[in-house]
């Protein structure tokens, strides 16, 4: 068994040495074996080590320690490397998403610019609908004023008298009204539905742009807030779900589909909207004109009339004058017929008495002599005298009657005339003059 004593090799932990980086190598202090005394030690080799193994120590020493360096330079440079180029991917990209952020509000702006235009515009024609729908509203009303006027003349008309109760032209034209009347209101009433129905349209193609804009508002709010962030802003904090997307959200795509399709009903509303006020505009101006054009032909008509009534009351009145001077002359000449009968009744006596004075001549003397056949003669000539002047008393009578009958028949017609004609005239064209105007009619 040899001298020497047996000791254990001190132990380095190269893993340290990597930690420690490029430091300086310290000293390595050996821990070395006091030596022994005495003979606790005896049969035991010496704690020293020999020259090779210090050599073989120092040289492994020295190798690990060149390792380690070069490995920690070569980390070192792939360290700067790698956070250089980091730090530039890093503000590269968050250049490029503060860009997009940017480019995201231009076009949020640009179609929020144009929501609010089109809001704005369907604002503009629902408020023009409504006035149009006020318009039509005045103008239906405005309607019954001529519906009341042209029942009105019916009835009155209705109390006409005789022959005068008749249907005539005016009657005609008045019906025609009644009937136009009746149709334009139906045709307002299904217009003013047709209004009603658009605004409510409107109103909801204008609450959806406005919710969009709602939207698209907080949106630019939150996309400015954003934007304005930095890597110096105090306020910015770890949201580590945040990146993580989510299934419902849209894409961009969809997202600016749903933004036209908006726009799109709101443009197909408002060019409705358009072409129901033109509608409407030209429906206001035909019934209008409609309306004074029957006003004109119904005042037309009465005018013809009163004045068909004048002439014929004046052409009756003066036939009335004729027929009265006509009775005065009938009524004379029947005093003279009557007078001349009373006339004849003396010399019919005379002749008669003389006659019967001389049939009672005695035998012989009751001849039929010169003075007895001129008596005859007379007797006969005065009845026939008389049947001559009873016959035209009888006619001069019947002609009288006549002419009563006449006048009477004249009189109750100028009285049927001359109530046709206060009722035409003085009430039904008076009544008329009530009629609306053009600006009424077409609802203002």
């Amino acid at each position: 068994m040899s001298s020497d004593v047996l000791v254990s090799m001190p132990h380095y932990d190269s893993r340290a040495v990597a930690q420690r980086g490029p430091e300086k190598d310290p000293l390595v202090e050996l821990e070395v074996p006091q030596p022994s005394s005495g003979s606790a030690t005896a049969g035991f080799r010496s704690a020293k080590y020999s020259p090779a193994e210090w050599f073989t120590n120092y040289r492994s020493i020295l190798q690990q320690a060149g390792t380690d360096r070069q490995e920690a330079h070569s980390i070192q440079r792939l360290s700067k490397s790698l956070y250089q180029d980091t730090e530039a991917a890093t503000l590269k990209t968050q250049a490029k998403g503060t860009r997009l952020l940017g480019e995201r509000l231009q076009e949020i702006h640009c179609w929020k610019s144009e929501l609010q235009r089109h809001i704005e515009q369907l604002l503009a024609d629902t408020q023009a609908l409504l006035a149009l729908k006020t318009r039509l509203e005045k103008a239906l009303d405005a309607t019954e004023t001529p519906y009341a006027i042209a029942t009105d003349n019916l009835t009155c008309r209705a109390r006409r008298l005789g022959p005068d109760l008749v249907r005539d032209p005016v009657e005609e034209e008045l019906l025609k009204e009644v009937d136009l009347i009746r149709s334009i209101q139906t045709l307002l009433k299904r217009t003013t539905a047709q209004v009603v129905t658009q605004i409510k349209m409107n109103r909801e193609a204008k609450q959806t742009l406005e919710m969009d804009w709602s939207d698209k508002y907080q949106a630019y709010n939150f996309d400015d807030h954003s934007g304005r962030y930095s890597n110096l802003s105090p306020d910015t904090q770890h949201h580590p779900s945040s990146a993580t997307m989510q299934d419902q959200v849209c894409n961009n795509t969809a997202w600016t589909k749903f933004t036209q399709d908006n726009l799109s009903k709101a443009l197909q509303e408002e060019q409705a909207t358009t072409s129901l006020r033109a509608l409407v505009e030209q429906l206001l101006q035909d019934t209008t004109e409609d309306l004074r054009v029957q006003c004109s032909c119904v005042d037309r008509a009465f005018s013809l009339r009163c004045d068909e009534l004048i002439e014929a009351k004046t052409q009756l009145e003066m036939k009335h004058t004729q027929t009265l001077e006509q009775i005065g002359a009938q009524e004379r000449n029947i005093v003279a017929l009557q007078q001349a009968i009373h006339n004849k009744e003396a010399p019919l006596r005379v002749a008669q008495s003389r006659l019967y004075l001389r049939s009672l001549r005695p035998s012989m003397e009751l001849c039929r002599d010169e003075p007895q056949l001129s008596l005859e003669g007379e007797v006969q000539q005065i009845d026939a005298t008389l049947a001559s002047l009873h016959q035209q008393l009888s006619e001069a009578r019947g002609s009288l009657s006549h002419l009563e009958e006449s006048r009477v028949t004249i009189e109750k017609d100028i009285n049927c005339k001359t109530n046709s004609l206060f009722i035409d005239r003085d009430k039904c064209m008076t009544h008329r003059k009530r009629y609306p105007n053009i600006s009424t009619l077409s609802g203002y």
